[in-house]
């Protein structure tokens, strides 16, 4: 019996686009679109989650500001429906620099915020980039204390070399940087010893349902004594259930983030009220 499937699929012409590839190239095109919308009519917007103290959890350590947009019907879209078709893009590097002049404002704003924001390191030696963060630091000292660039472990793998001298020029400003999703990529180790990244974002495929899952608490366990090695802050990601939080603050993870402590909100607290955050 001939399978249909394979015979529909093998009688494709030659240099004809298979219907999966199209199907994928029409998506990631409207994504595309979409994203162009948002940026040419400014409807970019910040969404900020509390990353906490696991020794106390009433206490803020920072805040992370995650980069929305809004559609053509007002519907807010998170940066993990889009970013994957566009980081590598120019508007990827649109998108940071729209990302860093809204988080620089918020710092500027809000004396006792802390905040981090991400970045790709595609954007390094993006000059639009470079000028806008160089522009708040001149006009306010204060913010590079009180700012972490976050750059993922896959982002950073891509240009190492580029990302240690990035991190060598700020870093001597005061500001902080964080590997994000770590154990997601392939870090390669040779180069790990040289980053000096301040935090340590433990990816949340360790991290969810960890009380129950002894493979990814001895994963979480060498995270946490490489980090200590280098002398970096750890942070575990997607913290949902009280019961991982127990697990991962015996394990010494620093910090907890997830919705347990509080979802990423458009209108966080400060807009309203003063901020209180954790010192020491």
């Amino acid at each position: 019996m001939v399978n249909l499937k394979k015979r529909r699929i093998a009688d494709i012409p030659p240099g004809a686009e298979n219907p999966l590839t199209f199907a994928v190239s029409r998506r990631d095109g409207s994504v595309m679109d979409m994203v162009a919308d948002a940026i040419r009519h400014k409807q970019t917007l910040l969404a900020f989650q509390p990353v906490v103290l696991s020794g106390d959890p009433s206490r803020i350590g920072f805040h992370e500001a995650l980069i929305r947009i809004t559609d053509e019907t007002g519907r807010v879209i998170p940066a993990r429906d889009f970013m994957h078709v566009v980081e590598a893009t120019e508007m990827g590097r649109e998108i940071d620099v729209l990302a860093l002049q809204m988080g620089l404002r918020a710092l500027h704003e809000t004396p006792q915020l802390r905040l981090s924001i991400n970045m790709s390191a595609r954007s390094i030696g993006y000059a639009k980039w470079t000028r806008t963060l160089q522009r708040w630091l001149d006009r306010n000292p204060t913010i590079a204390e009180r700012l972490i660039l976050e750059i993922t472990e896959g982002s950073a793998m891509t240009v190492p070399e580029l990302v240690i001298d990035f991190m060598d020029r700020w870093q001597v400003r005061g500001i902080c940087f964080a590997l994000d999703d770590f154990g997601s990529g392939q870090t390669a180790l040779r180069y790990f010893k040289d980053f000096f990244f301040d935090i340590l974002k433990i990816d949340g495929q360790f991290v969810s349902g960890i009380a129950q899952d002894t493979d990814n608490q001895a994963l979480v366990r060498s995270m946490v004594s490489i980090a200590q090695h280098f002398d970096m802050m750890t942070v575990a990601e997607f913290v949902e259930t009280e019961v991982d939080a127990q697990v991962l603050t015996k394990l010494g993870v620093n910090c907890l983030q997830g919705y347990l402590y509080g979802a990423p909100t458009t209108l966080p607290d400060w807009k309203s009220k003063p901020v209180v955050r954790a010192v020491g």
